[in-house]
């Protein structure tokens, strides 16, 4: 353990940021995972009401996406990876 007083406080900053990391990365995974599921669920019979559960699971896993990026949990080009292969998914049951 540290024994300088500003040691001891960055082993703290990091982490009370290690949790909230984990926590968003926790987040963003199961809604994609949920998104993924909806997904499936049109592709396997694709109506109206399966189309708009698809697109409200894809738009709250985009906001997370985003939020974790904005707040550097996950890199730029990490977030936009995650929101192409659930657009890519998407896009593809629908059709």
């Amino acid at each position: 353990m540290a024994n300088i007083k500003s040691a001891i406080k960055r082993v703290q900053v990091a982490e009370r940021n290690r949790l909230r990391n984990k926590a968003y990365k926790s987040a963003v995974r199961t809604l994609m995972k949920n998104c993924f599921a909806a997904v499936d669920a049109l592709a396997a019979s694709p109506s109206d009401e399966a189309k708009q559960e698809a697109q409200t699971r894809l738009n709250t896993a985009y906001s997370k996406i985003d939020k974790a990026v904005k707040r550097g949990v996950l890199h730029a080009n990490n977030g936009a990876h995650k929101k192409a292969r659930l657009a890519a998914a998407f896009k593809k049951a629908q059709a």
